[in-house]
C-alpha cells in the first residue's frame, strides 16, 4: 500500500506519523491488496467550531475511493476514530464484494444457530472469524464469547454460535466451544 502524509498549517509530530504507520500496518494485515494507496491529512483549521484539527483519509480501492474526515481538539484521537470508521468502510466492502460472487448463507439461519470452525483470529483486536460447513464467514467480537477467552481459541476450532445480520454483515450473537462438557 502506497503512504502518503500530509501536513498543513502545523508542523507534523513523531507521535502522529507512529500512530499512522501503526494504523497502516493494521489495513495491510486484515486488507492485505484491498487499499493501493492511502492519503493522511492533518490540517489545523482556526476558523473550524469544533476544534482546532482536521483529519481526512483518503483511500483508494479497486474502483472505488473511500473518504473518512473527522474534525477535533486532539489529533491522536481523531487519527484513532478516522481509522477505526475507514476500517468500517473497508469492511462492508469486502463484504457486499463477497455477497456479489454469490456466497450465501445456507446452513446457517440469520436469526438462528450454526456450527463452524475459526477462520482468522485478531486477539489484539478483539475479533475474529468464523467459516460455516457452506464457506460463509462469521464475524465475532470477543465479547460475545460464552466459555472460552479469546487468547484460548486458535484457527481451526470447533465451535456453536448463533448468528444476526449485522450492520456490516452476519454476526455471532454468542460463540461457545465445539466441546462437549
Amino acid at each position: 500500500m502506497e503512504l502518503k502524509i500530509e501536513a498543513r498549517n502545523l508542523n507534523m509530530r513523531q507521535g502522529w506519523h507512529d500512530k499512522i504507520e501503526d494504523e497502516r500496518a493494521k489495513l495491510v494485515r486484515h486488507y492485505a491488496g484491498l487499499v493501493l494507496h492511502l492519503r493522511v491529512t492533518i490540517e489545523s483549521t482556526s476558523t473550524h467550531k469544533e476544534g482546532g484539527y482536521e483529519v481526512r483519509l483518503v483511500a483508494s480501492v479497486p474502483s472505488d475511493t473511500v473518504v473518512v474526515k473527522r474534525r477535533g481538539e486532539k489529533v491522536h484521537p481523531l487519527l484513532v476514530e478516522a481509522f477505526d470508521v475507514l476500517g468500517l468502510k473497508l469492511k462492508e466492502i469486502v463484504r457486499k464484494k463477497q455477497d456479489h460472487k454469490g456466497v450465501k448463507a445456507q446452513g446457517t439461519v440469520l436469526g438462528g444457530n450454526g456450527s463452524g470452525v475459526i477462520q482468522r483470529l485478531f486477539p489484539h483486536e478483539s475479533y475474529g472469524f468464523i467459516r460455516t460447513p457452506d464457506a460463509q464467514e462469521i464475524f465475532f467480537h470477543a465479547n460475545v464469547l460464552k466459555d472460552v477467552g479469546m487468547d484460548d481459541l486458535k484457527e481451526g476450532d470447533l465451535v456453536m454460535f448463533g448468528v444476526t445480520e449485522g450492520e456490516m454483515g452476519p454476526q455471532a450473537t454468542y460463540v461457545r466451544t465445539g466441546k462437549t462438557t
